[in-house]
């Protein structure tokens, strides 16, 4: 998320000012950035089909700068943070902007989204993609006989990168056009540049972890209070979707008090922004930000529109043997819908699931409506619905069977993680939903399970206000 200030302060903001001669020439000091060979096609400056210019920006948990160096220990005790950093992407953001329109989609896909890994069946969350990929491939080059170990941990990184583009794109259903990441240095160094973001918050808050301590308020930030900020998931209500929520906030704030604070009319601010791009910023070679600047010329800061892909269940269960292990719980189907809807483009067309056993759903939660809303969440899976009740009530649920397991275990998964068991008062050809009163997956709310950002609205500059 660190990078995508980075490219509103970059690129977006300063296409504001692009047609002018200082920001091409502002531009052109740009040519010191780090790049690096990530997308294989379309060709430069194709557009693909939805119409649409898709750019990742890449948040990712590293102790070194652009360049592969490592972070000094006078830098890391002003980060808040220790050396040893996992490779993970706290932050995925995608930026559509469709074509002929002053206007920027953004939207955040949470960094424990339990998703497939290109490539496999096997699923994991989202954000160690980029470890686990580099991880496979340094290994496999040392059995090639490699030794440069500079060498090695290039390869290996720009698999990582790719890696975790792939995954993005295989779950929203879109062509990536462009790649920017940055480090943990890098939004520490923006936040600064800028003279600090205005954020507002509805309680005082504190965690260790992440060096938050807040009051409640109107507060401006920058530097390591910036970091913990965006940071922070210990103390809030919904963890890492708060988490998000705040980086949307701050993102927007961020673009806010660029294009409207007199920044970019400010000669030494604006140098100080491009020297912390040069400095951390990771961009792919194909990307032409001169051609960048002339299509986002007109762009404000009211019109950059934040919101985060539909979540089915924030507290997904995938591990039977490790029932505290959780994970986002999210529907590619759903995420493909949501991210063409915000160009009013058709979704990426996916496979239809397939037929199944008829489900009959039995509500022992004691909450009104919420076994036809379960109903409906197996029905859209191509499930027959079969019949709903109420029973006395009990905690936890259950998915039983009787004649075959593996359409009850696809149930249990698609509503949360449910345990299964067999039971012979289950009809042959029916599978048997037992909703309990902890239930927390697809249904539990009148709102639905697959509403975007849980029932956020958009985050945009002029409308951010207090959150937790």
């Amino acid at each position: 998320m660190h990078k995508l200030g980075k490219v509103l302060v970059a690129a977006l903001a300063v296409a504001i000012f692009g047609g002018t001669a200082y920001g091409y020439t502002t531009m052109s000091s740009l040519d010191g950035v780090t790049r690096e060979d990530l997308i294989d096609s379309p060709e430069p400056g194709e557009r693909p089909a939805d119409g649409s210019l898709d750019i990742l920006l890449v948040g990712r948990d590293s102790r070194t700068d652009a360049q592969g160096n490592p972070l000094s220990p006078e830098i890391l005790r002003e980060l808040r943070t220790g050396a040893n950093g996992d490779d993970l992407t706290d932050t995925l953001i995608v930026l559509r902007i469709p074509n002929g329109q002053q206007a920027v989609k953004a939207f955040s896909i949470p960094r424990d989204s339990w998703v497939a890994q290109p490539g496999e069946k096997d699923k994991s969350k989202i954000n160690e993609i980029f470890g686990r990929t580099k991880f496979a491939v340094a290994g496999e080059l040392r059995k090639q006989g490699k030794t440069d170990k500079a060498e090695i941990d290039k390869q290996a990184i720009t698999a990582a990168r790719k890696a975790t583009l792939k995954a993005v794109e295989e779950l929203a259903g879109l062509k990536i056009d462009h790649f920017a990441e940055v480090n943990l240095l890098s939004f520490y160094e923006i936040s600064k540049a800028v003279g600090g973001v205005e954020v507002c918050l509805n309680k005082a808050t504190k965690d260790r972890d992440s060096g938050a301590d807040f009051p409640a308020g109107r507060q401006t930030i920058q530097g390591a209070d910036a970091l913990a900020f965006v940071r922070q998931r210990k103390n809030l209500p919904r963890s890492d979707l708060d988490r998000v929520r705040r980086q949307q906030v701050f993102l927007a704030g961020l673009a806010k008090q660029v294009l409207s604070g007199g920044t970019l009319a400010n000669p030494a601010r604006v140098s100080e922004l491009i020297d912390a791009v040069k400095r951390s910023v990771i961009l792919d070679g194909s990307w032409d930000l001169l051609d960048f600047v002339r299509q986002m010329r007109g762009v404000s800061g009211g019109g950059i529109a934040f919101e985060t892909i539909p979540v089915v269940n924030p507290d997904y269960r995938y591990d039977p043997r490790h029932p505290t292990w959780t994970a986002v719980q999210v529907d590619p189907a759903q995420v493909r819908a949501f991210a063409a809807s915000l160009i009013g483009a058709p979704p990426a067309a996916t496979s239809q699931a397939p037929a199944g056993p008829t489900v009959d759903v039995v509500n022992a939660s004691g909450k009104d409506g919420l076994a036809a809303r379960v109903a409906d969440v197996v029905g859209e899976k191509g499930f027959t619905r079969g019949d709903t009740k109420a029973e006395a009530g009990r905690r936890t649920s259950v998915v039983r069977f009787s004649d075959a397991s593996g359409p009850a275990a696809e149930i249990a998964k698609l509503l949360g993680g449910l345990d299964v068991q067999k039971a012979d008062s289950v009809a042959a050809g029916h599978v048997e939903v037992v909703l309990g009163q902890v239930y927390k997956g697809p249904g539990s709310s009148s709102g639905g399970g697959g509403a975007p950002g849980q029932g956020d609205q958009p985050i945009t500059p002029d409308t951010a206000g207090c959150i937790d």
